[in-house]
């Protein structure tokens, strides 16, 4: 039996023990801690399952990263992966912030031109082509491949193998798929196990591997051949050779068999994009019934309130309200449509109430609107204001149109109850405000219908029956313009238009150099009507362009005609903002003129007005530029006509300035003129830009500018414009 003491002995002797092999096992833990060193290595992380960021873990992995932490530690290292900052592994081989890197093939140099050395084969890895549906690839050596850039290394490899292929690299996976299926290269090459990982995207559901075709590469651990770099190998080496095939194929079978593809939107869309289209089709059918349903309801509401604000119940024509509303629009959607206001009236319209009835008045009021609404057009617009009442905008035609409606309306409303069997005859009265052209700029219909108002009052207080205007003088201006628009279609077709040739001179030789054309209207009614009057009636009504073609095409026939008796000559073409606003392409419409006429870029001369510059530089120094590009000469006309802008002269390319001279008529000081004219001149001359001056009509004038420098001139002391018999003769 032993004692109280001898136990008490053993027990302390026990725990001393003890105490002393957990100081040795702590120390041998901490030695061995210290021991090991940490290695930094480098790995791309687009290679699932070879090397990929596992999010959940927040660590980089892989069968690449298991295999090198396995074979480190046997080495004495511990590896800590980075990810590559570099596109290939020869950049990546020229930073010292890796210690190694991951994977090589075989050993490569540095893109600095530095050798590396590269590790024992850690496993060999499968690789594979794949195609778009192809199995009959050329040979290996003939072969266009594409591959990432991150796998230079590799790609050296291969073409190590086979000296005969040709790769191309490419930054992404995206990339070179593209690349592809756009037949740029044959197959794509990657590791086996990539493409198990790769090709489940849904959308790369056309790519098929070629299992004829794989071959296998090593997979090693490479750095700068560097006494240091040597000497991490050699020990990486020894912890290689520890890994058996066993445990390999265990690292490699783990990462396989996991589920480490995530879809993307893409992806969701590709799988299920006909689910999604149908569900979205569904959706957005339903809103749109639902919408319009809504605006139906509101456009219904809204038709109900306009009638009954903007209608009359009665006639169904517009109430003044409406009426006002309708003509601000028309005439601010139609500046170029001669309009005039009436305001009509019934004289003793409450007799026919009284002794007829009031429903044989309401007939009347239905029957005249009703047959008003036949003769009138959408750009026009009729309203009943109160009783009898009536207001209309009517577009400008001549007496012609005045007299159908006098026959197709008011007539048959006069004659409303005597056709009818009745003994009654409606007499009407009629006040016509003809719309000024400020009317079209801040329209005040108010103020219009008051005028024609006061003007109806003056045919009800003289006669019993008619109709006066308010501004007689502004409807025959109207209706002259209406005329001569309408007529201009028969006026080209009858050859009533005759373009004109004025003469341009070389005041020093006396030699005719060119001519600019003009043209002249001898209208069958109205006799020779002056260009100052017929070309600015046209630009109002937006028909010069028509004219303007017909005067070129004109031209350019004249200019054929003389080719072929052998005389070359040129004339000078004018061309408004309103053709380039018309025609936009205007530089082939000229062009095509040329190859119909067989003429040259020099014989037709563009004039486009300084004002047309300075209103829309923008695109009409776009259109000078195209116009020289192909030959043709561009004059600036009118300069110094009052629109002159400096700037202009810089920004325009224009080969001939045409100086105005009417600026020194009338008034002013003649030695200031002078000096204008000087400068000018000067001017053109240091900017190499040609001169001739329009407008000359003295032989004072003519001799200014002679020693002023500017020896090209046009104008009545030369010649006045002549029809073309007349200028062949000179």
């Amino acid at each position: 039996m032993i004692g109280k003491g001898a136990l008490r002995k053993r027990i302390i002797t026990s725990l001393c023990m003890l105490a002393i092999l957990c100081c040795v096992v702590i120390s041998s833990i901490v030695s061995n801690a210290e021991s090991d060193e940490y290695l930094i290595v480098g790995v791309p992380t687009d290679r699932c399952p070879m090397f990929y960021f596992d999010e959940d873990a927040g660590i980089i992995t892989g069968i690449g990263a298991d295999l090198m932490t396995a074979a480190a530690k046997e080495a004495g290292y511990i590896a800590v992966f980075r990810v590559l900052e570099e596109k290939n592994l020869k950049d990546a081989l020229d930073n010292p912030g890796y210690d190694v890197i991951m994977p090589f093939g075989s050993a490569i140099t540095s893109s600095s031109g530095n050798p590396s050395v590269v590790s024992d084969n850690l496993i060999q890895t499968p690789f594979t082509l794949v195609t778009v549906n192809q199995s009959n690839l050329p040979d290996m050596h003939e072969l266009r491949v594409g591959m990432l850039s991150s796998l230079g290394g590799a790609a050296e490899t291969v073409r190590q193998l086979y000296p005969g292929i040709e790769i191309t690299l490419y930054d992404s996976m995206p990339e070179c798929v593209d690349a592809l299926r756009a037949g740029k290269v044959d197959a794509l090459l990657h590791n086996s196990y990539v493409w198990s990982y790769v090709l489940q995207k849904p959308t790369y559901d056309d790519l098929k591997v070629q299992p004829a075709a794989m071959f296998t590469m090593d997979f090693r651990v490479g750095a700068l051949d560097t006494e240091k770099g040597r000497e991490i190998i050699e020990r990486l080496n020894t912890g290689i050779d520890t890994l058996s095939d066993t445990q390999k194929q265990a690292v490699v079978l783990d990462h396989t068999s996991r589920k480490l593809y995530k879809y993307d939107l893409e992806d969701y869309i590709h799988e299920y994009g006909l689910f999604i289209l149908v569900g979205i089709l569904i959706l957005v059918i339903f809103n749109i019934i639902v919408i319009m349903k809504q605006k139906a309801l509101h456009a219904k509401h809204e038709e109900t309130v306009k009638q009954l604000v903007d209608r009359d119940p009665l006639t169904g024509v517009l109430s003044m309200n409406g009426f006002r509303k309708r003509v601000v629009e028309l005439l601010t959607q139609h500046p170029d449509i001669p309009y005039m206001i009436s305001y009509n009236n019934i004289r003793d319209f409450k007799y026919i109430n009284d002794n007829l009835g009031k429903e044989a008045g309401d007939e009347l009021l239905k029957f005249w609107a009703s047959k008003s609404l036949e003769v009138m057009s959408d750009e026009e617009a009729i309203g009943r204001i109160e009783g009898d009442h009536f207001v209309v905008l009517r577009s400008i035609g001549g007496s012609e149109k005045m007299n159908a409606d006098e026959a197709q309306v008011f007539d048959l409303v006069r004659n409303y109850f005597i056709d009818r069997g009745k003994e009654v005859r409606v007499q009407m009265c009629s006040g016509v405000y003809v719309v000024m052209q400020e009317d079209y700029k801040n329209p005040d219909v108010d103020h219009m219908l008051d005028c024609a108002r006061v003007a109806e009052k003056k045919v009800r207080d003289t006669v019993k029956d008619g109709y006066q205007f308010y501004n007689p003088s502004q409807w025959e201006k109207g209706k002259w313009i209406s005329d001569v628009v309408g007529h201009l279609r028969v006026a080209i077709r009858k050859s009533e238009l005759q373009v004109w040739y004025q003469p341009q001179v070389d005041f020093e030789t006396g030699e005719v150099t060119g001519a600019e054309a003009l043209c002249r209207w001898n209208h069958t009614k109205l006799g020779w009507i002056p260009p100052s009057e017929f070309i600015p009636a046209l630009e109002d009504a937006g028909s010069i362009y028509e004219l303007d073609c017909y005067v070129w095409e004109r031209v350019c026939q004249d200019l054929h005609r003389w080719n072929e008796q052998g005389i070359h000559r040129s004339v000078s073409v004018n061309v408004s903002r309103c053709d380039i606003h018309d025609n936009k392409d205007i530089v082939a419409y000229f062009c095509d003129l040329l190859r119909k006429y067989e003429l040259t870029a020099d014989q037709l001369k563009i004039e486009i007005t300084e004002t047309a510059y300075v209103q829309d530089s923008e695109i009409l120094i776009s259109i000078t530029k195209g116009l020289r590009k192909f030959g043709f000469q561009v004059e600036m006309d009118d300069f110094g006509s009052g629109y002159s802008s400096l700037n202009m002269l810089k920004e325009v390319p224009v080969d001939r300035i045409k100086m105005d001279l009417r600026f020194l008529t009338g008034d002013g000081c003649g030695e200031k003129g002078r000096i204008i004219i000087e400068c000018m001149i000067y001017m053109a001359n240091r900017l190499g830009i040609k001169l001739i001056a329009e407008g000359v009509e003295t032989i004072e004038q003519a001799q200014m500018l002679k020693e002023l420098g500017c020896p090209e001139m046009q104008g009545y002391y030369f010649y006045k414009p002549l029809s073309v018999d007349e200028f062949e003769k000179i």
